[in-house]
């Protein structure tokens, strides 16, 4: 568990003076979405690319910072960390050695090592560190992660699939969407990944873009996601197999079924869930702000270094990074 210490925020209801790292997409809608809570102050938002911080502004109305240095000589008591994945160790780092609670967006870090390294200052800075896996806030897998208390999981199936991004990194759909599932593997089974069995293949980008995994949990449970970015449309399933349901849930139109009371004839009982209407971003910064003020991290800083490390195994990468080795030249499609 990412420790919490002396450095916490007063009570429940204290302002929180709040900045964002990172401009891109996901920065702005964190930025977004705190300049709309309550007990929130919107510092600002950093970004060393002009243009960013000129939309930030525009879209925002907060200011705006060219380095992390300028928005921390204000005094905050927390940052949100959307910035590339490589500079996470560098700014969490940073934040921490200011006493600065910190949300950082999934991946944790580039390598294990370096999420190690972020954890352990935590640790030791007394401050709150919480891993941004904001799936696990979507209200459909809340739905299904209830569904299946207190059962006995034999099998999951995740599959998430899509075009490919119009905005991309250096990373693979290994890191950019199945660490996602990896996440919600360890989650719902509550075990640790023992075994991995990966298939990857690089259709038309540099990295891979198709992804078929397989995993074992130490429980037992088997598991597997189907990622791809060849995929016209968006579609993201999860099927979770118990030994007195069968749990079916689409993440995107957020409906979720559960199959139930099995008879021997073949026939069976169905129901649809309750599903709430939350945000998953706006759920998981209220999760954070709550961690902050004295409450547990919903993602644990050692919680993302282990998906990570399950991601990066995935990967086949030997040096313990995300930083797998690019195919060649991408292969000609059918189309």
């Amino acid at each position: 568990m990412s420790s919490t210490g002396s450095a916490k925020t007063g009570a429940t209801g204290q302002l929180l003076r709040i900045g964002v790292v990172g401009a891109g997409v996901m920065g702005t809608n964190h930025a977004r979405v705190l300049a709309g809570l309550p007990g929130v102050e919107l510092v600002g938002i950093v970004d060393p690319l002009a243009d960013h911080r000129a939309r930030a502004a525009q879209m925002l109305g907060c200011p705006t910072f060219e380095t992390l240095d300028e928005m921390l000589a204000l005094g905050l008591d927390a940052v949100t960390i959307a910035a590339p994945t490589h500079l996470h160790r560098e700014v969490a780092l940073a934040c921490i050695a200011r006493k600065v609670h910190v949300l950082v967006e999934k991946p944790i870090a580039s390598s294990v090592t370096e999420g190690h390294e972020i954890v352990a200052a935590a640790r030791a800075a007394g401050v709150t560190l919480m891993v941004g896996h904001v799936e696990r806030f979507n209200p459909a897998v809340a739905a299904i992660k209830q569904a299946i208390k207190d059962e006995e999981i034999l099998s999951i199936a995740i599959t998430r699939v899509g075009p490919f991004p119009p905005r991309m990194s250096n990373v693979g759909v290994v890191i950019d969407l199945a660490v996602h599932d990896i996440d919600l593997i360890r989650w719902f089974t509550e075990s640790d990944i023992v075994d991995v069995q990966p298939q990857l293949a690089s259709a038309v980008a540099e990295r891979e873009d198709i992804a078929l995994l397989q995993f074992r949990t130490a429980s037992g449970v088997l598991a597997h996601i189907n990622t791809n970015w060849l995929t016209p449309f968006k579609a993201r399933s999860v099927t979770v197999a118990t030994r007195g349901k069968y749990v079916q849930g689409d993440l995107l139109t957020r409906q979720v079924t559960e199959c139930f009371g099995f008879q021997r004839d073949g026939s069976y009982s169905m129901r649809h869930l309750s599903v709430g209407h939350d945000e998953p971003l706006r759920a998981e910064l209220l999760a954070f702000l709550d961690a902050v003020r004295g409450g547990t991290p919903a993602v644990t800083g050692e919680e993302g270094v282990a998906s990570l490390e399950i991601a990066i195994k995935c990967l086949g990468a030997p040096t313990g990074s995300i930083a797998a080795p690019l195919r060649q030249a991408p292969r000609a499609v059918a189309g």
